[in-house]
């Protein structure tokens, strides 16, 4: 079983180690994100805006099932996906999960500079996205740690990670 599941705050870089990771590893790699999108003919922003959060948590849980029964996947999960349902037990009981945490000043900066749209920040001042960051990570940030892995976003080395991981897939098979 070669499972990745990427665990945390949006703008961390999930998606981008994620592809990186799934290259030096050859295997396949899915941001949950845009396989939802794929699955429902929507963009995020447009499914948050037709349908609201709850029923985009519910079509998340589906996706993200149904991901974790492939093999030889690295999945990036939105930011808010091992918050909702029993979605780290789930993750974290199919994959080694690793959390990418990153500081609240180093995501005000890289959301601030974003270039994908992401519906729950756009439209906020910089105090407001502050304000966001700092009290969405304190209620997120206790599902992120139950990872198996955490490492540092800002100093993320992907040949180092490789290795973390496989010690990780050894010790907990």
């Amino acid at each position: 079983m070669g499972r990745i599941v990427l665990v945390g705050f949006p703008g961390c870089g999930k998606s981008t180690v994620g592809k990186k990771l799934a290259f030096k590893l050859s295997y396949g790699f899915v941001d949950l994100d845009n396989a939802i999108e794929e699955a429902y003919h929507l963009s995020i922003p447009e499914f948050f805006a037709k349908y609201g959060e709850n029923a985009f948590r519910t079509c998340e849980q589906k996706v993200l099932t149904n991901k974790l029964s492939e093999d030889n996947i690295v999945i990036s999960a939105g930011g808010g996906t091992p918050c909702f349902f029993q979605n780290m037990e789930l993750i974290n009981a199919h994959s080694t999960s690793v959390y990418i945490q990153m500081a609240p000043q180093s995501l005000f900066h890289r959301l601030s500079h974003a270039k994908r749209v992401r519906p729950l920040v756009q439209n906020m001042t910089p105090t407001e996205l502050q304000q966001y960051i700092d009290s969405t990570l304190a209620v997120r940030e206790p599902f992120y740690l139950q990872a198996h892995l955490t490492v540092k976003g800002e100093s993320l080395d992907v040949e180092e990670l490789v290795g973390k991981v496989g010690t990780v897939s050894m010790l907990s098979n």
